[in-house]
């Protein structure tokens, strides 16, 4: 049996591929699972090729001694109570963003993960994707040089033939279209550019196809970062467009640039400025949870909680840190106005 024992709570798509990716690496297994649907043990230790206890009440399955950590794929709106129940009962988390909603729900789970002292992974799983490794391999090498520019894009299409659209399109579960998935892409500009952010200014609109007219807040918004060293950035979040799943990414430096998959750099010899030189990697050009770099993510952090550590690139402090800068974002197009951070820091 492998070490560490993990318990999934809620039984849905992100659900399953937490199993899979869980299952497939070295350091843990999943044997519980927790859902408000009636579910046959039998059934699903086939499914997933693991003995696997069944509950429906959280409460029991966190009091099992024999669970090491918790897999939270529920309702955004539960997110936080649960991450709360988990970590107070002493069990590791991995969770699904956000966080929290808001910035109050934000800081009581983080208190809670803080005053328990268990680990935590946030699933800003991009970060741990071959295409983000390498371009992060090219910024630290310094081949861009100093980058003072970035702009990184999430457009997806979210309409009534998207499975989770009846809550996504919600304000109680899915927030606003940044909070709901942009925020991967927030995130990985958050990464690239690195430093402070000091404030933001974001505006809002939306599509007049009927097909995104369930949306309960505006499907797109667009916010521009100003950070405190100087350098600029922006991010779409696009849920009405009618085209591919699409990640862009542009990031221009002293030294040059990079666009998706390609870069220039003059610190290569034999480049000329009309050249690119190609990166090799898979790229982030789906939206299933099945394509997505969990079972990399899930062996880092299993990695980290063996060797009592915080979990790099998606542990508390990194996905804090992005909340706080979407929940800025968002602020400051329902004001109309540009937002400090220092508001969302103090509040």
């Amino acid at each position: 049996m492998k070490r560490f024992k993990v318990g999934v709570v809620g039984y849905g798509w992100a659900a399953g591929a937490h199993i899979a990716a869980i299952n497939a690496g070295s350091r843990a297994q999943v044997t519980k699972v927790c859902s408000s649907r009636p579910l046959d043990a039998a059934e699903l230790s086939a499914r997933h090729g693991c003995p696997i206890q069944t509950y429906s009440d959280l409460a029991a399955m966190l009091a099992e001694p024999d669970l090491d950590a918790v897999s939270i794929c529920s309702y955004h709106r539960h997110h936080k109570d649960q991450l709360i129940a988990a970590a107070r009962a002493g069990k590791h988390v991995i969770v699904e963003k956000p966080l929290g909603r808001n910035l109050g729900e934000l800081r009581e789970a983080e208190q809670a993960v803080r005053a328990a002292g268990v680990k935590i992974c946030v699933c800003f799983e991009a970060r741990h994707s071959t295409q983000f490794r390498a371009v992060k391999s090219v910024i630290d090498r310094g081949l861009l040089g100093r980058l003072h520019y970035g702009e990184v894009d999430y457009y997806h299409g979210i309409g009534p033939w998207y499975g989770g659209f009846p809550w996504y399109r919600t304000a109680r579960d899915g927030v606003s279209s940044l909070l709901l998935a942009g925020c991967h892409a927030m995130d990985i500009l958050l990464l690239c550019l690195g430093g402070d952010v000091e404030e933001v200014s974001s505006y809002s609109t939306q599509s007049a196809n009927a097909a995104f007219a369930g949306y309960e807040y505006p499907s797109t918004t667009v916010t521009l970062l100003k950070f405190k060293d100087g350098k600029v950035g922006k991010v779409a979040s696009v849920l009405d467009c009618l085209q591919p799943y699409y990640f862009h990414t542009h990031l221009v430096g002293s030294e040059g640039s990079l666009l998706d998959d390609k870069f220039h750099s003059n610190l290569i010899d034999g480049l000329n400025r009309n050249q690119w030189s190609t990166l090799s990697y898979r790229p982030i050009d789906s939206s299933d949870v099945a394509d997505h770099p969990y079972q990399e993510q899930f062996e880092r952090f299993f990695e980290a909680v063996e060797r009592g550590e915080e979990m790099r690139l998606s542990g508390l402090a990194e996905a804090v840190r992005t909340h706080e800068v979407i929940f800025a974002a968002d602020r400051a197009w329902k004001e109309n106005r540009p937002v400090k951070l220092a508001e969302i820091l103090t509040a």
